[in-house]
């Protein structure tokens, strides 16, 4: 059962159909089940577009919103029961069920909409429809148009112009209701509890993979039946890699090891990533770096609050990082001139953040008319500075070489600045080496 309510689902559907012009229709498609091998296919997720404006979460839908019709605004194509499949792969509600539990004004057979939508398209002057996403169901759209463009000369009106859904929609996504906000706290605070189990589990000679399974464990047993995204599990010179996912080798007493992981709970996703040393103590030079990236973070998370623009974390994340490592002897030269020609990125080449919500890089501009955004209450995002020293890095102390560091935290935008979602996952060096004291896992 998912946690966000009907009402609220309505309330988007009429948001968005407010905020379309005249004579308008918008088409979203559902996602579509995908093989993984022979006849099995990958676990459903359905898109994020999708499940936002309706809550249903079967495969083979297509969701019709037509502002101003006089039979309803809200229709809905959809796959029909069927007793014999339904045996095999599960309940589908059908369009008896989507008008029962769901709100729509009208519902069809997905076998039927070649025959049905050219209609419903007809007297429209614009499509709202996020073209190029999805080239299969362009065709079919541009089909479904060129059916009433073949019946001008019979009076049919076609549809002029199409409109990029994405805009509108994607920046309604980007504003959080309290109800989202209620179900990230959530996902967060189990995403949490994924990290400081890891944390007490975590020894050398294990493998990624087992300290993976814990956290697994931890979203699944709280009700989260999967990752937001694939997990990074990282020890030693593979915390380097920014998006390492093998996640197969050996842990080394002596190393760090760089875990990005949070759970997806009702299609909201948590974003954490923490580092520690898989020994459960920081070495010296682990430490100095260790402390420079939270520095970094911290100082980035504090710019968080509403009128300030979305680039001002990243810019405070660059110069803090800067500095320490000038003076810590990995950067040479003035700091000015080193921001500048963007000396850093040889150890910090990402951005200190992204959107967060439904999709772990959520939807929404950085940019408008090409000034950095504007931070706004109920907007969230991640602040995730890191340092990566490459193995091979000649340039500088082989002392330094191998070690990778990542601090990510999700925060939300609120009116008084901002909260930090992900707080409990501990963070500094004293918290971490206390939480690998307290060995409480089962192995």
């Amino acid at each position: 059962m998912t946690r966000i309510s009907k009402k609220e689902f309505a309330r988007r559907r009429q948001w968005l159909m407010e905020h379309m012009e005249p004579d308008s229709i918008a088409i979203v498609p559902s996602a579509k089940e995908i093989i993984r091998n022979r006849d099995v296919e990958y676990a459903f997720r359905q898109d994020s577009d999708f499940y936002y404006l309706t809550g249903f979460d079967e495969a083979d839908a297509v969701l019709i919103l037509l502002p101003g019709r006089e039979h309803g605004e809200y229709v809905m194509f959809c796959r029909e029961r069927d007793p014999k499949m339904e045996l095999w792969n599960g309940y589908r509600a059908g369009p008896e069920g989507l008008c029962k539990s769901y709100g729509t004004n009208d519902a069809f057979p997905i076998g039927d909409i070649d025959d049905i939508l050219p209609g419903l398209l007809e007297g429209r002057e614009r499509v709202y429809y996020a073209m190029g996403r999805h080239a299969e169901f362009d065709q079919k759209v541009m089909s479904w148009v060129n059916v009433i463009r073949g019946k001008v000369r019979s009076g049919a009106h076609p549809p002029g112009e199409f409109v990029d859904l994405d805009h509108i929609l994607h920046d309604m996504r980007l504003f959080k209701s309290a109800a989202e906000l209620k179900v990230m706290r959530e996902a967060a605070k189990i995403s949490c509890r994924a990290h400081r189990r890891a944390m007490q589990f975590c020894q050398a000679d294990i493998h990624e993979y087992q300290l993976e399974a814990e956290y697994i464990h931890e979203f699944m047993r709280a009700g989260a039946r999967q990752p937001a995204y694939n997990s990074i599990v990282g020890g030693g010179k593979n915390g380097c890699i920014l998006h390492y996912t093998e996640n197969a080798d050996l842990l080394k007493g002596g190393d760090l090891v760089l875990v990005d992981a949070g759970c997806e709970l009702d299609y909201y996703g948590a974003d954490i990533t923490r580092t520690f040393p898989v020994n459960g103590k920081f070495n010296t030079e682990q430490k100095a770096l260790y402390q420079l990236v939270l520095k970094a973070q911290l100082a980035a998370i504090a710019e968080i609050r509403p009128g300030n623009h979305w680039n001002q974390p990243h810019d405070m994340t660059v110069k803090v990082i800067c500095e320490g490592l000038l003076k810590l002897g990995l950067l040479k030269g003035e700091l000015e001139e080193l921001i500048e020609k963007e000396s850093y990125k040889e150890f910090y080449m990402h951005r200190a953040g992204h959107w967060l919500g439904m999709d772990v890089h959520d939807v929404g501009d950085y940019k408008v008319g090409d000034e950095w955004r504007v931070l706004e209450v109920g907007m969230v995002l991640t602040i995730e500075p890191g340092i990566y020293v490459a193995a091979d890095n000649k340039k500088v102390a082989k002392k330094w070489r191998g070690i990778g560091i990542r601090i990510e935290d999700n925060i939300v935008v609120t009116r008084k600045g901002h909260e930090v979602l992900t707080e409990d996952a501990p963070k500094t060096v004293a918290a971490i080496e206390k939480q690998m004291r307290s060995k409480k896992v089962v192995r």
